[in-house]
């Protein structure tokens, strides 16, 4: 055992001095770049690990088919491989590459501190070189900051010399162009006054003027200078005029020259104003351009646009007039209906938008101010050719003579204002989309109904009169004619009272609210101001307070009337005790007549509450719907109406109260008659022969029950809510 360990130590020591005996190359460069120590440690040692590596993988492989517990063929189980490795490890080294190894990593470890020294030897000669540059590069450094100040200085004092100069540039380029200005204008000046000098000659003598002033083809340059002398000489006499009068001669050549500019100006213009109908007539757009262009340096043209508006035939061509009211009015012997008149205005309307349109694309191909043009054109048509349409159609009415009903009254004078507002209207919102320039096209359209807007109010309100009274006496007329046909009831049974009395008519009610609803929106139409519109809306609705309370109080009372000579009729048949029989049976049978009068007028006077109620109802839904609102932007408009409309019904609740009382009355006294003529003194005295007494109720009684079923049902039928109620207690 010791030999071989011997042996093994003797192979170790000399494989490790062979392996010791290779010189090392280990260069600086290797570690430069990728570097990697598993790469340097790698070609190191795999020189001397492969032939370890080789044994490890043949010891495995020979031992790699013996199990732990395998038993020998002699019966001995086999010793298990870590046995066997730890019996060999006894006698062999396990790693006998270490000495080698080792003695490598000795050499390389010398090698490496080597190469450490000659970085270190480099580095210090590079710290030195850098040092030494650094200096050097510093002084160089603060050289250049020296002359960068210095070039800085050296800019500084060539911007402040540029900025210098060109400030003087500056100056003297104002001064040139002052200069230069000053002298255009004074050569401007001196043609001027050379040709102010030809105009200052005798007066209305413009024969000696240059030839300028008469060549066609400069007449735009003539036309330029000639205005510009007018201006010069107008100031120059207003400035000589506050002056003291030693320049009195001066001052009276510059008035001949101005004189003689001003013909010549008139001349001029009138001229071009030829020239430029000429080229109208012909259509040759560009010669009115021009026209308009030149005539544009004389008052800035008015003369021209206003020649051109003027001179359009439908203001100078009196069959278009004539047409314009044949469209509108139709034969001059036919009435006129607003909806033919409404129809007529609105194809007068068009055509003139349409005219209007096609003026306005020759009038911007032609004048330098278009806007202008149009606003004088548009404004034109309003005053001229609208106006004269109408003062044809819009005839205002007189307030002492109403027009009469038969031709249509106020009301159709107020049919008409609306319909020609309403389209006029719609026809300068057309025109302000067409164009008209700067005009308040909707302030002059305001302006043509002025007169009639003023006056509006009391027109309107006439007219719910008038229409009341037409519609009051045509109703008594039906009433009259009506109680004709019918008769009355005959004397032989001792009544005079009408057949058939007028009665309230909800219908008729309903009738006077659409004609204030009517009403109502021409006050929408023609009040733009809350003010204004709740003021009128007010006086409207006023007049159909009064309408209604004085039909539905007249109702009440003729009513009333009825069962106030139904009264008288009952208070005549009357008799005393002491009266013969046949006077008695006349009496009974006349009294029966007017009991039956009495209860013919309670049953109407309840359809005339009725009615009524239904009446006062209607007008104050039509005061929530449509009057409310009108009135609630104004303060203190809406309360003052609830209380107007409260009085105005005050009238008819009396009448209507004082007719319930004879309602009670006429209950009462019928039912006092019925009981005096039908019950018996046998009535209230009990059988004297033991007899039951009978239960059953009398005559008199079953007439009471009657007639009071019957005028009860009629009160039911009329009265309603807490009226019914007081009705019922007072009769109680």
């Amino acid at each position: 055992m010791k030999e071989s360990r011997d042996g093994i130590g003797h192979d170790r020591i000399s494989k490790s001095s062979s392996v010791s005996s290779i010189p090392l190359i280990l260069d600086i460069d290797d570690f430069k770049g990728d570097f990697s120590f598993d790469a340097l440690f790698g070609n190191l040692v795999n020189e001397l690990l492969p032939s370890f590596q080789e044994e490890e993988a043949d010891s495995a492989d020979g031992h790699g088919n013996v199990s732990g517990n395998d038993t020998l063929p002699n019966g001995h189980k086999r010793a298990s491989s870590d046995a066997i490795k730890f019996t060999q490890g006894l006698a062999a080294p396990l790693f006998p590459e270490v000495d080698a190894l080792s003695s490598l990593f000795k050499d390389s470890c010398r090698e490496l501190i080597d190469l450490r020294k000659q970085i270190d030897d480099r580095l210090f000669n590079l710290k030195k070189e850098l040092s030494v540059q650094d200096s050097k590069h510093r002084k160089t450094l603060a050289e250049l900051e020296k002359g960068v100040d210095g070039l800085f200085d050296s800019f500084a004092r060539l911007d402040s010399r540029i900025s210098s100069v060109g400030q003087t540039a500056a100056k003297i380029g104002d001064h040139l162009q002052s200069a230069d200005a000053q002298r255009v204008t004074a050569s401007q000046t001196i043609d001027l006054i050379k040709y102010l000098m030809e105009f200052n000659s005798s007066p209305g003598d413009l024969m000696e003027l240059s030839p300028l002033f008469s060549d066609d083809s400069r007449v735009a340059e003539a036309a330029s200078i000639a205005e510009k002398l007018r201006s010069f000489a107008e100031e120059d006499i207003g400035r000589q005029g506050i002056q003291d009068m030693g320049n009195a001669n001066a001052s009276r050549g510059l008035e001949v020259a101005v004189a003689n500019l001003q013909d010549y100006c008139n001349e001029l213009e009138n001229r071009l104003l030829s020239r430029f109908d000429a080229a109208s007539q012909r259509r040759e757009l560009s010669t009115m351009s021009e026209c308009a262009k030149i005539l544009s340096q004389f008052n800035r043209g008015t003369s021209a646009m206003q020649h051109y508006v003027a001179t359009r035939p439908m203001f100078i061509d009196v069959e278009v007039m004539n047409a314009d009211v044949r469209l509108v009015l139709g034969d001059q012997g036919s009435q006129a209906s607003p909806s033919n008149v409404a129809r007529g205005l609105a194809s007068l309307y068009k055509e003139i938008t349409d005219t209007v349109r096609k003026e306005a694309a020759t009038i911007t191909a032609v004048f330098p101010s278009p806007n202008y043009v149009m606003s004088i054109l548009v404004q034109r048509v309003l005053e001229q050719r609208v106006t004269a349409i109408l003062d044809k159609l819009l005839v205002k009415p007189s307030l002492v003579n109403l027009p009469p009903m038969e031709e249509g009254g106020l009301l159709l004078y107020l049919r008409m204002l609306a319909v020609a507002y309403e389209k006029t209207q719609e026809l300068a919102r057309d025109l302000r989309t067409v164009g008209c320039g700067d005009l308040d096209i909707e302030g002059v359209t305001e302006c043509l109904f002025t007169s009639h807007k003023e006056e509006y109010p009391e027109h309107e309100q006439a007219s719910l009169r008038q229409l009341y009274q037409a519609k009051i006496e045509e109703l008594r007329s039906e009433s009259q004619q009506l109680s004709e046909s019918s008769g009355t009831i005959g004397r032989s049974k001792g009544a005079s009272v009408a057949s058939s009395p007028q009665q309230i008519s909800v219908t008729v009610v309903t009738e006077f609210v659409r004609w204030n609803e009517e009403a109502l929106s021409r006050c929408t139409l023609f009040s733009s101001q809350p003010a204004a519109l709740a003021a009128n809306v007010r006086a409207v609705f006023t007049c159909l307070l009064d309408q209604v309370s004085q039909y539905i109080t007249e109702g009440l009372e003729r009513a009333r009337d009825s069962l106030t000579e139904a009264a008288a009729l009952r208070e005549r048949f009357v008799l005393g005790t002491s009266v013969s029989r046949r006077v008695a049976a006349a009496a009974a049978s006349a009294a029966e007549a007017a009991a039956a009068a009495g209860e013919s007028s309670f049953r109407s006077f309840m359809v005339a509450v009725q009615r009524c109620g239904s009446s006062v109802a209607i007008v104050q839904q039509y005061f929530a719907n449509s009057i409310s609102r009108l009135l609630l932007p104004v303060d203190g408009a809406h309360a003052a109406s609830c209380e107007e409309m409260a009085t105005a019904m005050s009238s008819a609740e009396a009448a209507a109260y004082k007719g319930l009382q004879q309602c009670i009355e006429t209950v009462m006294a019928e039912v006092e008659r019925l009981l005096s003529a039908e019950q018996k003194p046998s009535d209230y005295k009990s059988p004297d022969d033991g007899i039951a007494p009978d239960h059953r109720p009398t005559n008199a009684c079953t007439r009471v029950v009657a007639y009071l079923s019957r005028v009860l049902e009629a009160a039911f039928t009329a009265l309603e809510g807490l009226n019914k109620q007081a009705f019922l207690t007072e009769l109680v």
